[in-house]
């Protein structure tokens, strides 16, 4: 039992880890934390629900994740196959994708939160 929560705890510390390398190195991450901590002070501005603030940290959540995941996708990629690939970039592709659809999921979110709130 004490090797499953030590395990668990140095599981926790590598993605704390991982979460500052990624703000540190990346900057999409970066931007995307930026935007994120905007709209999180127009939540306050604006007083939002419960209900919206579940919503928006999802939205943000979900959009920082996929980001994670598509860098990592790509840095194995590159790692794998540095050379321009056709299958490699198909495969950066897709996991773009994703990210894509967050993104979708977070702008439909952010205005159904705030377009009744501005105009």
């Amino acid at each position: 039992m004490l090797k499953f929560i030590t395990g668990r705890i140095k599981a926790v510390f590598y993605s704390i880890k991982g979460a500052f390398l990624l703000l540190k190195t990346e900057h999409s991450i970066q931007a995307q934390s930026l935007i994120a901590l905007m709209f999180i002070i127009a939540g306050f501005y604006f007083e939002i629900s419960q209900i919206e603030w579940l919503f928006q940290v999802l939205a943000i959540c979900l959009v920082l994740s996929a980001e994670s995941l598509n860098t990592a996708i790509e840095k194995l990629a590159d790692f794998i196959h540095p050379d321009h690939n056709k299958k490699i970039g198909f495969i950066k592709d897709i996991a773009a994708g994703a990210v894509f659809f967050a993104s979708i999921f977070a702008l439909l979110t952010i205005y159904m939160i705030y377009s009744e709130k501005l105009f």
